[in-house]
């Protein structure tokens, strides 16, 4: 969750990874830091703060020797995961006698601390608090003379996710770069090769690129680029042409935040998901949770706790838990769970769930049912915050850093995991392999899924043409779909200050329907699965009413299409499933109205990311 730079050629290296570093800066890290090969040995340095900070530690580096004599190096900005943001925390982090290895890394190290204490063991001191340096200090204790066996003999032992890039003392010129899960983007310039995880860092050098695909290890000196597998494979990678301008780059070519945030969802929701679906067994792996299906089977509730998004992100967890496993799943609302002294306790699974791992209520919640004995899992974001070292034990979701504040990834990835998380209590109960490796594959499905509706983009900008001159709106559902509703009410609200409100779609006739008018649109979920006709027969009831209304529907649904004066289609698929593709076909629909509202669509007024006061 951060941003790497390397470069190798003619050139001097410290002002092309400085000027990178500035390009990621957008990311708002917390330090940076540079490593540089001047020949003879590696010099190392790094400043907390921003880039400003970094470059007034380097001197006059456009024209000290130290750095005109340097053609290689790699690069690194750092939003703090494990460990405070520091200097020492700072990347690149130096391993071995005199420093000869230096690596820069983005992702999560998950299985560190066993590797460190290991590591420790053997007489190894560490001198930071991140993850990060147990991967250096691991490939020095492989370093033999060859810099490609020791980083992927380091590499195979690591669990979790990874961008890297490496360098040794001994091997001059040479730069090693490797991916899981973590995008790594090889630039190919005139005797010089600049490497990044975002290729906004290159784009001022050269459009022709190469992406590394999971499990991947470029070998870089110079122009050559020599791409292996882990096992020392050769393969080929495509060479892609980038045809987005330097300035529009700065945001990875798109015009806000949140419109690449969305576009990010389906290579967010597969890290999200990688590694956690046993189709074998037609089961979930989910060892971060640390309990066994034995444990599993005892707990009579799963009880979900979180504010906003996240909230809503529950509400679907809640419906998949009773629907998979036949099990009691209740949602409760963070910010109320410990005044209302809840009846929870050891016999409940209590799921906290929060974007940035920080949400002062939700870490409430958490330490209010602790202290009533109940077993707390964390399903967050952020590496190493506080909810996940209070709660223990958890999930992390792997979808990155949202910078926009509306949040679009998080939701996606946090109801991935939570049908995953229902899918493994319900196969340690009564649920069969069968009906497992039916729900597992429907998963799988999600990220293809997602990137149809993405596909749709201009088509659904089409259809917010006709919203945004609307003050009031309501959002309806039913069953898997009414959670969608309050996401998608919410998300309206938040980025285009639209007055919104989500109901179950049978409570319309309770109330509401007495506002509704020609100027109350009405967004409905309809698409197939339970409860469709019942939604269908409201919307007729909106439409006698002269509410406009916009129907997302399931393609080719004509019977539905006929119901509403919009629609916005979705792929076939479950409804478990739809509740994730729905909502970012709502997103997009947001985003466009906001824009053509010409709204702050990444930072919208009087919001913060993260909700850390009460």
């Amino acid at each position: 969750m951060c941003g790497i730079v390397a470069y190798s050629g003619v050139r001097a290296a410290s002002p092309i990874l400085l000027q990178g570093l500035r390009k990621l800066e957008y990311r708002g890290y917390d330090s940076a830091g540079i490593a540089i090969h001047d020949g003879a040995k590696i010099q190392i340095f790094k400043q907390e703060g921003k880039v400003s900070n970094l470059v007034d530690t380097l001197g006059d580096y456009k024209t000290d020797p130290t750095h005109l004599n340097a053609h290689a190096g790699i690069a690194h900005t750092r939003w703090a995961t494990h460990g405070p943001p520091t200097t020492k925390n700072a990347h690149p982090h130096p391993a071995g006698e005199g420093g000869r290895i230096a690596l820069v890394h983005n992702g999560i190290i998950e299985n560190y601390r066993g590797l460190k204490a290991r590591l420790e063991a053997d007489g190894r001191v560490f001198l930071s608090d991140t993850d990060s340096e147990v991967l250096a200090q691991l490939v020095d204790s492989y370093y033999d003379g060859n810099l490609f066996e020791a980083l992927s003999s380091a590499l195979k032992e690591v669990e979790g996710t990874f961008g890297v890039a490496c360098m040794c003392e001994d091997e001059p010129g040479k730069l090693l770069v490797a991916r899981r899960g973590s995008p790594i983007v090889i630039g190919l310039g005139d005797g010089e090769t600049i490497v990044a995880s975002d290729a906004s860092a290159i784009i001022k050098h050269t459009r022709q690129a190469i992406y590394l695909d999971d499990n991947d290890v470029a070998v870089i000196e110079g122009d050559q680029v020599d791409i292996r597998t882990l096992d020392a494979v050769p393969v080929q990678r495509d060479l892609a042409s980038i045809d987005w301008s330097a300035d529009a780059a700065e945001k990875g070519g798109f015009e806000h935040y949140m419109l690449k945030e969305i576009y990010e969802q389906p290579e967010a929701i597969r890290n999200a998901i990688r590694g956690r679906v046993n189709l074998d067994r037609g089961t979930a792996v989910l060892s971060g949770l640390g309990l066994s299906p034995r444990e599993l089977v005892q707990f009579q509730r799963l009880l979900i706790v979180g504010c906003g998004t996240s909230l809503n992100a529950g509400l679907v967890g809640e419906y998949a838990v009773e629907d998979f496993a036949a099990m009691l799943g209740e949602v409760e609302q963070a910010a109320e769970f410990r005044y209302r002294n809840p009846i929870v306790g050891s016999k409940d699974l209590v799921v906290a769930i929060s974007q940035s791992g920080e949400t002062a209520d939700t870490l409430a919640a958490v330490r209010e049912a602790i202290d009533k004995g109940s077993m707390v899992a964390g399903l967050v974001n952020v590496v190493g915050s506080t909810i996940a070292r209070e709660a223990g034990r958890g999930i992390y979701l792997h979808a990155g850093p949202e910078i926009s504040v509306a949040s679009t990834k998080a939701f996606t990835c946090q109801v991935s995991v939570l049908l995953l998380v229902a899918l493994k209590l319900a196969r340690g109960r009564r649920m069969s392999r069968e009906e497992g490796l039916r729900i597992s594959q429907e998963v799988l499905r999600v990220p293809e899924l997602v990137q149809q509706v993405i596909d749709t983009n201009d088509a659904i900008a089409k259809v917010a043409e006709a919203f945004t001159d609307y003050e009031h709106m309501f959002y309806i559902g039913r069953g898997y779909m009414f959670p969608v509703a309050l996401e998608g009410a919410l998300k309206i609200k938040e980025i285009s200050y639209i007055h919104a409100e989500a109901y179950n779609a049978a409570e319309l006739k309770h109330g509401p329907i007495a506002l509704l008018d020609e100027n109350m649109p009405v967004v409905a979920l309809m698409n197939k699965g339970p409860g469709q006709e019942k939604t269908v027969g409201n919307v007729e009831e909106c439409r006698a009413r002269k509410a406009p209304v916009l129907g997302v529907i399931t393609e080719g649904d004509e019977e539905a299409r006929a119901a509403c004066d919009f629609t916005i289609e979705i792929p076939a698929c479950p409804h478990y499933t739809a509740t994730i593709v729905a909502t970012v076909a709502l997103q997009l629909f947001s985003y466009h109205v906001a824009r053509l509202r010409g709204c702050s669509i990444d930072q919208p007024r009087n919001l913060a990311k993260s909700v850390t006061v009460e």
